[in-house]
């Protein structure tokens, strides 16, 4: 089972020692496994993964039945969080990620969701190859910016946020769907082990790379607790920051605000 470490600065996969390292081995690590990745995501999960997207696209609906507002999905990966906010309402909506594989499939994946469903605004999100941390868009461009299971692998945190904050608009909000580790007790017992034990071995068998899926629960465990997380968001300077621990506290959901 994996030991609890205290947070570090950005995600350091196995081998890797300066956060170039960190960023190039995440980027390889997660354009090996696209071919599976929804798969994966939707098995290993119990397809929770769709109820933790849909209660967050919930939770941002306001923002996103404004006319005019824009929103980027950060780390989008195969396009899933996108998706669910382009159906929710009238924003429109922009896909980003590091990982040209991940995008590749987003963009096929939305085109037949479009063509068998009539998704019209789910064919329309642009997706832009762009690393978090030096994101393409002018300041102050976005009424919101999202993120699902995608922060915890920046290599940096405190400098994903400042560039977060830079792209937002004065007011704009941020919104960080992210994996915890479950408080001490029975039932977190139980999912350490399936997530530490039970989960690596199959995402490894049927993915073909074991890495990656063993990655998965060493990044969760050293990754920040929700408080610690909410900490950090105020300490850049969002204000009105909160967040929502859900599923026996193994996922959590922060939002901030930009001060005007």
């Amino acid at each position: 089972m994996v030991e609890a470490t205290a947070p570090v600065k950005g995600t350091r996969p196995e081998g890797a020692v300066t956060e170039a390292d960190a960023s190039e081995k995440v980027r390889e690590m997660f354009t090996r496994i696209a071919p599976r990745y929804d798969l994966l995501n939707h098995l290993l999960s119990l397809q929770h993964d769709r109820l933790w997207r849909a209660r967050a696209t919930k939770r941002l609906r306001p923002i996103l039945n404004r006319p005019g507002s824009l929103v980027l999905d950060l780390c989008c990966g195969t396009g899933d969080l996108a998706f669910s906010l382009a159906r929710a309402g009238q924003a429109r909506i922009i896909g980003a990620d590091f990982a040209h594989t991940m995008l590749v499939r987003a963009k096929e994946k939305g085109e037949a969701l479009a063509s068998a469903m009539g998704e019209n605004a789910v064919k329309s999100v642009p997706f832009f190859e762009a690393d978090a941390m030096r994101l393409p868009f002018a300041d102050a461009s976005f009424d919101l910016v999202a993120t699902a299971f995608g922060f915890r692998n920046l290599a940096n945190y405190e400098a994903g946020l400042r560039e977060i904050q830079r792209v937002l608009k004065p007011g704009g909000t941020i919104a960080i769907l992210e994996f915890t580790e479950p408080p001490a007790g029975m039932l977190g017992n139980l999912y350490r082990w399936y997530f530490c034990e039970v989960l690596p071995k199959i995402g490894g068998l049927i993915s073909g790379e074991p890495a990656a899926y063993s990655y998965l629960p060493k990044s969760v465990a050293r990754f920040f607790r929700p408080a610690e997380l909410a900490s950090l968001i105020t300490a850049v300077g969002f204000q009105s920051v909160d967040y929502r621990v859900w599923t026996l506290g193994t996922v959590a959901l922060h939002t901030a605000v930009r001060p005007l």
